[in-house]
């Protein structure tokens, strides 16, 4: 499964909790990407790189650090990746690097949020670089850049839109029964 959604729509919290419930990993990949530093991985090293010079981590290194995270045994019942893909690019990749694994996604979900509800709900969380102008900026850029991976899922007829704009277990409760058969 593939949640996505612009910051503040509460998709950690979301899948964090399906996950849980469905005894599935909760696959984020800046976690991955943490703990892959943090144990020193040979690819947490090569991350560490371009972390340590304020550089993002190339797509193909984070693919790697993903592709070791799914061939763990927990994995084998499925997942919810979190926060990736972001880009076209980054789903084609991944739907490459699954079909090598053999493994697939069943259900790919969006959690949508009117971006007045995200600025506000950012606004809160009371980080010193959340201004309004930056939250407003890191917006754009998902939507810049996330816009075409709903169309690329959508056409694939894998996309869930889910209202992120309700109570978290009225959301609960919705993500729970799109993924729940019959």
């Amino acid at each position: 499964m593939i949640f996505l959604g612009p910051p503040g729509s509460g998709k950690g919290t979301q899948a964090a909790k399906l996950a849980e419930s469905l005894t599935i990993p909760h696959i984020s990949t800046g976690e991955i990407l943490r703990q892959a530093i943090t144990e020193k991985t040979e690819l947490g090293q090569q991350a560490q790189a371009y972390v340590e010079k304020g550089e993002l981590v190339p797509d193909e290194l984070l693919l790697g650090l993903i592709q070791e995270r799914l061939k763990q045994p927990d994995s084998a019942k499925g997942w919810i990746l979190d926060g990736f893909p972001r880009t076209v690019a980054q789903a084609s990749f991944l739907d490459a690097l699954l079909e090598e694994l053999a493994d697939s996604y069943t259900f790919v979900v969006n959690l949508a949020v009117p971006d007045t509800v995200l600025i506000e709900r950012l606004m809160q969380r009371g980080r010193q670089d959340d201004t309004k102008e930056t939250i407003s900026r890191r917006l754009q850029v998902y939507i810049d850049q996330t816009a075409p991976v709903l169309d690329y899922y959508g056409q694939k007829g894998t996309l869930n839109h889910i209202d992120g704009n309700q109570p978290m277990d009225t959301v609960t409760a919705a993500l729970t029964a799109v993924v729940t058969p019959g």
